[in-house]
């Protein structure tokens, strides 16, 4: 990862759902060794606690070793014995909340599952570090969900939690992700996907964000009541 932090839109890699596929952890290093990474999704799915931390503890050795964060989406409590770097709550606002007050100043929370702007405002609310705008293992064609866009646009406009949109299945749609002012893309398929060369594909994710638009410096961070009034606005 490099050692000074671009002023851009930066790469979230979001590993196969239940770290499924073979050869994973060779992927993963591949990956990183490709560039600037900010953070590794693993998303638990399916798999059963004890399997989903068997195979994740060796991505998440890997991952920090270099430089990037790793975020369990998952058991909470895989989260604290595989002493990661943040969690990741899907759709569920009570969830949220909970483990907001429970990490707090330990690891960092985000959130995901809005498919509306008045979820993203009810997620919003509690205060995460970050948002997702996507679904883990849906991002099959080509180009990202335009309701992704959608939201991830309206949302880095307005609204000074960070936005984590989810890409497409072909790199080359970074540019489009970059182009909404969010501050992460999510990468998955394009990287992990078959016939992928996950090296190859950070190198060129990067050398595309590397040609967009720099972020926004001096946003005035979003209160509680900018919150609300923008819920009562819909």
């Amino acid at each position: 990862m490099n050692a000074t932090l671009p002023n851009r839109c930066r790469i979230v890699l979001v590993a196969p759902v239940g770290l499924s596929g073979p050869d994973l952890p060779a992927r993963l290093e591949a990956a990183l060794e490709g560039g600037d990474v900010a953070s590794v999704i693993l998303p638990q799915g399916d798999l059963g606690a004890d399997r989903f931390q068997e195979a994740a503890a060796p991505l998440v050795s890997l991952a920090q070793s270099r430089g990037a964060a790793v975020i369990v989406a998952g058991d909470t409590r895989i989260a604290g014995r595989l002493d990661v770097d943040g969690i990741h709550i899907e759709g569920k606002k009570e969830e949220l909340a909970e483990a907001i007050e429970r990490f707090e100043g330990k690891i960092a929370v985000g959130a995901g599952g809005a498919k509306t702007r008045d979820d993203a405002l009810d997620l919003g609310e509690e205060r995460p570090d970050y948002i997702f705008f996507g679904r883990f293992g849906y991002d099959e064609k080509p180009e990202p969900h335009p309701r992704n866009l959608s939201l991830g646009q309206w949302w880095a406009e307005m609204i000074e939690v960070p936005a984590i949109v989810a890409a497409g299945s072909d790199v080359e749609s970074v540019r489009l992700v970059a182009e909404t002012g969010a501050e992460f893309v999510a990468l998955g398929a394009a990287v992990f996907g078959e016939g992928k060369d996950p090296r190859e594909a950070i190198t060129r994710a990067n050398a595309i964000l590397d040609e967009a638009p720099a972020l926004t410096e001096g946003t005035e961070e979003t209160s509680d009541e900018d919150l609300d009034e923008a819920l009562d606005d819909e």
